[in-house]
């Protein structure tokens, strides 16, 4: 189980001080929360902080891979680290295959429980990557190699190109390295799991 911190105080500054004193931690150390109780009689509004512990998130996700790798019946080794507000996992495991699955669904599958749990535990908007001997990272830079040479035959011809059906990762990949090109642009269609990218000349 995750622990929610509450502090209430005058202030929003006199909130922060009180849990970081109590915890023992500085304020990157923690995801926090801040709201407002409503005045009552005879009584003002007082600032809410609720506080939760990057690490405790890193151990609850480590020890949920643990059942994960026991339910598998394979071994898998974590290195979990948290940066600029995110928490991105690595995998490795002598069954690679096994974990990332069939266009990388096994890996995706993992990554939505393990964030569909954290957000049950926690209900904070805690972003979560998870990835497995940087199947992702190539992915994405093989993605980003293909994404520029249509977009050079675009500059070249004037003719907008329809691409596959991509998750939204892959989309935002796309949208990503074509914003680099000042003459092209991007648009989404559909609906998943069929929504798709265009690339096109910006009209003059």
């Amino acid at each position: 189980m995750l622990t929610i911190n509450r502090y209430e105080e005058k202030t929003k500054e006199d909130a922060l001080q009180k849990c970081l004193s109590d915890l023992n931690v500085r304020e990157d150390d923690l995801y926090i929360r801040y709201t407002e109780t409503e005045a009552k009689l005879f009584k003002s509004k007082k600032q809410v902080i609720e506080a939760l512990k990057k690490q405790d998130v890193i151990d609850y996700i480590r020890d949920y891979l643990k059942n994960i790798s026991q339910g598998m019946n394979i071994d898998i080794h974590s290195e979990i680290k948290e940066q600029d507000g995110v928490i991105n996992i690595l995998l490795a495991s002598d069954h690679n295959a096994i974990l990332i699955g069939k266009d990388g669904r096994t890996l995706n599958a993992l990554q939505v429980l393990i964030r569909q749990s954290v957000n049950i535990q926690t209900d904070f908007p805690i972003k979560i990557v998870l990835d497995a001997s940087n199947y992702k990272a190539k992915k994405q830079k093989n993605l980003e190699y293909e994404i520029k040479k249509i977009a050079k035959d675009v500059l070249k011809s004037k003719i907008e190109v329809k691409l596959d059906p991509m998750n939204s990762y892959d989309r935002r990949v796309v949208h990503t390295v074509i914003a680099e090109y000042a003459e092209l642009e991007t648009e989404s269609y559909g609906s998943a799991p069929h929504r798709y990218v265009v690339i096109r000349y910006k009209k003059d």
